[in-house]
């Protein structure tokens, strides 16, 4: 009897954590492409901005559950994904994160600078002239992308500069 036991908890719990996930809004993933948001449409993973100067990050997708923490960096670039309605589970450069809700966030590109310092780049080519030093933290707009190189504007400062760099930019984009 307790290994019966044993398999039926095992079961309830897989069933469970399938239910839950499905309920939670993760992605689907399917074999002509890249996992996309239930609520959206929209690719999973994907970067976006806080845009609010204050957004309470919560456990859970709901007013209900309890705030973890609260991002106080406007324009800082997160990572959606996961949604539900419209709650939105995002996560930061450290991988930390929770449920904001959607208004909290906007599709205006920024990266954070991860290097102790870069060189904004009159070209994207690394002997090409440096119009400015960025230190690390520093949040900058996302403009165009090559495969290693990435434009983003900072402090009225403009250049290129490593996508290695910098965090909020995934290794494969390419922006025009």
């Amino acid at each position: 009897m307790g290994v019966m036991a044993h398999w039926l908890r095992v079961i309830h719990i897989a069933v469970f954590a399938i239910i839950l996930g499905a309920t939670l809004g993760y992605a689907q993933q399917n074999d002509a492409g890249p996992a996309i948001g239930p609520e959206t449409n929209l690719p999973l993973p994907r970067f976006v901005s806080l845009r609010a100067h204050e957004a309470n990050v919560r456990r859970g997708p709901s007013l209900s559950h309890r705030i973890d923490w609260v991002f106080k960096r406007r324009e800082m670039p997160l990572q959606i994904v996961a949604e539900y309605g419209h709650w939105r589970r995002v996560i930061d450069r450290d991988g930390l994160g929770g449920w904001v809700h959607y208004r909290m966030l906007s599709g205006a590109r920024t990266v954070i600078v991860e290097a102790d310092e870069i060189a904004l780049r009159a070209r994207p080519d690394a002997t090409a002239t440096e119009r400015a030093l960025l230190e690390r933290g520093v949040v900058a707009d996302l403009e165009d992308c090559t495969p290693d190189w990435c434009e983003i504007t900072a402090g009225g400062y403009s250049g290129w500069a490593p996508k290695s760099a910098l965090w909020g930019v995934s290794d494969a984009e390419v922006r025009n």
